[in-house]
């Protein structure tokens, strides 16, 4: 990989790659933009193939950051940062306070939180190193259900655009991933009335779906192809590439996986195809709103998040909107609306 050509291209202003043998820590921090403030975003743990696939990854989630705090309405520019190990085998206190430290090297110009592979207790470990870290326990903590409740607002907002009326009840949802916000969107779902079927990689989750929430239950691979109305996709990105975006029977994807299209000419393919697509930084910005309540100066407040998440489905309309005056796909118009406050500040 040419690693200045993709950082050059993506916008990065800084990219560290950080390394503590001792502590078994590989790690890469990717500062995509401060103009907006301090750039957040969280720490994903993951057994990566390859350096370069978590250097890829790195580079996109950050990017995207940017422009779901944007999006948000935050003043926070984006980041993102990977270990590459096994969290359900790798993780040790010495890990996440090596990983700290390099966070507190860089002087407040990242601020980290939980994401895919992290948890709170790793969160509370790095907080003995540096005070650039959010999502600690008795203040906001998991970010989780705060998540998953926007990206069921989100949907209820796809719903209405397609349907007229954002009433679930007997909606089909095929759903990818039961991890904690996952198994949060499914339980929401359920409650509201919505059918929804079920897939994950660990059988403990498809065990409680279909146990607790009566979810119906089909093996990964055959999740793109169960007929429905709402594909949502909860696991990680990238899974909309040429490999299944023809398998696809839904008329709405909407979800909380970060990067959810391979790449941009997907957002075409579905538009083609009569898909809505809810593009994901915008459908998923729960987590952060949540966790950037840490800094606000104030007290946190769960019944303040939860009254800031009204953000998520009046975005969506204002996306689906100019989409469909301009023609163009739902990811060109969340760029485009999200840009427009890059543009005041630069200005």
């Amino acid at each position: 990989m040419e690693i200045f050509k993709e950082t050059f291209e993506k916008g990065h202003e800084q990219v560290v790659f950080c390394s503590d043998p001792a502590a078994g820590l590989k790690a890469i921090i990717a500062i995509h933009s401060t103009v907006l403030g301090p750039a957040l975003g969280g720490l994903r743990m993951w057994n990566y193939k390859s350096e370069e696939e978590a250097l890829t990854d790195v580079l996109r989630l950050s990017r995207s950051m940017t422009y779901k705090n944007a999006a948000m309405g935050l003043g926070l520019g984006g980041g993102k940062a990977v270990i590459i190990g096994d969290p359900h085998r790798d993780k040790t206190p010495e890990l996440f306070r090596a990983f700290g430290r390099f966070v507190e090297s860089l002087g407040g110009r990242y601020i980290t939180a939980e994401d895919v592979g992290t948890c709170e207790e790793d969160m509370n470990y790095i907080a003995q190193e540096t005070s650039h870290v959010v999502g600690l326990t008795g203040k906001s903590g998991n970010p989780s259900p705060v998540t998953a409740y926007g990206v069921f607002l989100g949907i209820k907002a796809a719903v209405e655009w397609v349907f007229g009326s954002d009433d679930l009840k007997g909606k089909k949802v095929a759903l990818q991933g039961l991890g904690h916000v996952g198994m949060e969107v499914a339980r929401l779902l359920t409650e509201s009335g919505a059918e929804v079927t079920a897939a994950d990689i660990y059988p403990d989750r498809v065990k409680e779906a279909q146990e607790i929430l009566g979810a119906k239950i089909v093996e990964p691979e055959k999740i793109y192809e169960v007929p429905c109305d709402i594909f949502s996709p909860c696991a990680l990105g990238a899974i909309i590439n040429e490999n299944t975006i023809d398998r696809l029977a839904c008329k709405i994807v909407a979800g909380a996986a970060n990067n959810q299209l391979k790449d941009e000419n997907f957002a075409r393919r579905l538009m083609d195809r009569g898909i809505l697509y809810a593009p994901d930084y915008i459908i998923n910005g729960g987590g952060v709103i949540n966790v950037a309540e840490e800094l606000s100066g104030m007290p946190y407040s769960i019944e303040r998040v939860f009254r800031k998440l009204s953000v998520i489905p009046a975005r969506l309309k204002e996306v689906f909107a100019l989409s469909r005056s301009e023609g163009i796909t739902t990811a060109e118009a969340a760029d485009r609306v999200t840009e427009k406050r890059f543009e005041k500040v630069v200005a």
